[in-house]
């Protein structure tokens, strides 16, 4: 244990850390940061909707979701050159460059144009369904408009206004990105869209199965454990996570049954993340009844945030995070609780999430019954022994061991 700590102390963490303060990594995550408004709109509909139950002839909001969480796509391939622009500080191409990539974003989602002059898209692929898409699309752009960033048809010298020399400067690398649109679209009849859908679905099938369930979430409690911040897995995972919630809900509106557990109400929303990833609050809960001076105070500041499923105080401050005492405990949750989730829920124990809903913030249970129904409460309550069971030996190992300090130190 010893040597794997030092390991990754000293070598696997900081070099992590290196690759996610990348200029591009850092990019990506953080236009999906900037949508995260949008996508808790679509999730506060979601919310809203449940009175329809309650209040007849409600009106249906579901548009709003449309237009919010339904062109996440777009937003993305806006955002990502922008974002790139941004941070290698080409202030003066970070707008034109997210124009570029929007430009691009639709033009690849080969939409069909009607002797009217009418245009038509498919819908999905502007939202969740696009995202993989419209993270390449950036990307591209962002490439191509770093590599023309020096280009200039005029000399340094010249005495035209500077905004009609960055006009015609930018002309190139516009043109080129557009030019290789038109020739794959228009041209070749090239389906990127559905190219990349075809090339990520062994992910997606992946993704789905028990096997690539806890998967998803170990990785993420792992990083976690090492001090790395599972936002680190953002543009993977909320590839996935975003269309399986997306297709749940259409499965449901044609009056079928969903099929994808893996998705970010389970994650947060539902039963795996309690108190946060690595379901951290029923160690919260027991830090309250610590002997330990230290361990007691950590509990009683951390309850209300835990609550609200935000753990990086407790992750931190206990510290879980390079402790061995307690990273083994959250191993072991993170393992554990995702195959018991799985199984009940692919067994029919518990509703499957259908509904956008990515408020994580909302308190444990509350989340729980919105996304699942009574159902997913029975199946919360008992993960949530399981939970306690496994924290528990850890907290009184780590509880009498810090009251021994407290008690020499006196």
């Amino acid at each position: 244990m010893e040597r794997l700590m030092n390991w990754m102390t000293e070598k696997f963490a900081p070099r992590l850390e290196t690759f996610t303060k990348n200029v591009w990594v850092d990019s990506i995550q953080e236009a999906i940061m900037v949508t995260l408004p949008m996508i808790f709109i679509g999730s506060l509909i979601t919310l809203v909707s449940i009175l329809k139950d309650f209040v007849p002839g409600m009106p249906d909001l579901t548009p709003i979701t449309t237009f919010s969480f339904g062109l996440l796509g777009i937003f993305i391939s806006f955002l990502t050159p922008y974002m790139v622009m941004q941070k290698k500080e080409r202030h003066k191409i970070k707008l034109i460059a997210g124009f570029t990539g929007l430009s691009l974003f639709l033009m690849l989602l080969n939409p069909s144009f009607g002797e009217d002059g009418t245009i038509q898209f498919v819908l999905e692929r502007f939202g969740p369904a696009g995202m993989i898409t419209a993270l390449l699309v950036g990307i591209v752009v962002a490439v191509v408009m770093n590599l023309f960033n020096k280009f200039s048809f005029f000399k340094k010298d010249t005495k035209l206004p500077e905004f009609i020399v960055d006009w015609f400067d930018f002309l190139v690398p516009i043109a080129l990105i557009l030019l290789a649109g038109w020739v794959l679209i228009y041209q070749l009849h090239f389906d990127i869209f559905a190219l990349i859908i075809n090339i990520f679905e062994p992910l997606n099938t992946i993704s789905q199965t028990l096997a690539g369930f806890v998967l998803f979430n170990f990785v993420g409690v792992l990083l976690f454990s090492f001090g790395v911040s599972p936002w680190v897995t953002a543009p993977i995972f909320y590839a996935i996570w975003f269309p399986a919630i997306e297709e749940n809900a259409a499965l449901v509106a044609k009056g079928l049954d969903p099929i994808n557990i893996n998705t970010f109400e389970t994650f947060f929303s539902g039963w795996v993340g309690v108190g946060g990833l690595g379901a951290t609050l029923p160690l919260v809960i027991l830090f309250l009844f610590a002997k330990s001076r230290k361990l007691s105070s950590i509990g009683k500041t951390t309850i209300v945030p835990s609550l609200f499923n935000i753990n990086e105080p407790i992750v931190y401050g206990a510290p879980i995070a390079f402790n061995p005492i307690l990273m083994v405990p959250m191993w072991i949750n993170g393992i554990v609780t995702p195959i018991i989730v799985y199984l009940a829920l692919d067994w029919g124990l518990a509703d499957i999430p259908s509904q956008l809903f990515q408020l994580w913030y909302t308190p444990v249970g509350i989340s729980t019954y919105i996304v699942s129904g009574l159902n997913g409460v029975l199946l919360l309550a008992f993960v949530l022994i399981l939970m306690f069971i496994v924290w528990f030996p850890f907290y009184k190992v780590y509880d009498m061991q810090e009251y021994k300090k407290e008690q020499a130190g006196r």
